[in-house]
């Protein structure tokens, strides 16, 4: 971890770009670990890339890398992003008052599957304070009244200020506010649960019900102003027969929310995500 380097890329498709990148690698005396690539379209379209590579001191010479990494960005009209792996993100995890995607999330904590630091938890709610004190994180209570929306969120803002690389609303039930989101672009992850865009809004496992589905899901993507339209990055689905009631299918479907909902936020972390438009590139 303490010599590991990713780079993601995103620019106009062309010959060369690998080539390039790798020449560039090995002339820092890199040694790429791994590299995924992919293009919407060979002729014309936008080419993605991350490159993990080994590289000795590494903290020591991200400053050198990126100024020289910055001339072949500029040649190939690249937007990129250089990021240490010894660097551990720092979480904020809103919640309400179901516990069963937070649990998921200190699990894998707790298992090393979900290397980060959770700063805090931040709940509408005070019913699941007490789990996060016997995990040793800190537990903001911030009701949210229907009238002073905007002041919750600027004591939200206040809290997280320096201190926090990605906000996850772990079964949140609340909706944040576009002013809220543009100070976290592309860096709030929501699990919706039903498998979008089917069942939208409230009340999904009765909506499946009454529609008599025979699969269910759920749906972790990043917030945008547009309400549970924000790009996806996983999705994961369950068969359920005529037999089940709403009590079972909100059972499988939480079940789904859980670990959907982990593998998008570990896929951040660990920089495996490139939003194209609405779109994800998911080099998982």
């Amino acid at each position: 971890m303490n010599e590991i380097g990713r780079i993601l890329i995103s620019c106009p498709d062309r010959p060369g770009i690998v080539a390039a990148v790798s020449k560039f690698l090995f002339e820092q005396g890199a040694n790429i670990v791994h590299s995924d690539q992919h293009t919407s379209d060979p002729t014309g379209g936008t080419f993605f890339m991350r490159v993990e590579f080994q590289l000795a001191n590494i903290e020591e010479k991200e400053e050198k890398i990126k100024a020289l990494f910055a001339p072949l960005g500029d040649q190939f009209n690249m937007e990129w992003h250089l990021s240490l792996a010894s660097k551990i993100k720092r979480l904020a995890i809103f919640v309400s008052k179901e516990e069963h995607a937070l649990l998921e999330l200190l699990w894998r904590r707790r298992s090393g599957d979900l290397v980060a630091d959770i700063a805090m938890i931040i709940s509408n709610h005070a019913d699941l304070k007490q789990l996060a004190t016997k995990e040793g994180i800190p537990f903001h209570t911030i009701p949210v009244h229907k009238d002073e929306k905007e002041k919750a969120e600027d004591r939200q803002i206040a809290l997280m200020a320096g201190k926090v690389d990605l906000i996850v609303l772990a079964r949140y039930m609340q909706i944040v506010t576009p002013r809220f989101i543009k100070h976290y672009p592309n860096k709030i992850i929501n699990i919706h649960h039903s498998f979008l865009p089917a069942f939208a809004g409230g009340n999904p496992y009765l909506q499946a019900y009454e529609r008599g589905v025979k699969l269910i899901g759920a749906t972790a993507h990043y917030v945008t102003a547009d309400l549970d339209a924000g790009p996806i990055v996983e999705q994961g689905i369950e068969r359920v027969s005529h037999r089940y009631g709403t009590d079972e299918l909100k059972r499988i479907g939480q079940y789904i929310e859980r670990i959907v909902l982990a593998k998008a936020v570990i896929w951040h972390l660990e920089d495996r995500i490139l939003v194209y438009g609405n779109k994800t590139i998911v080099f998982n």
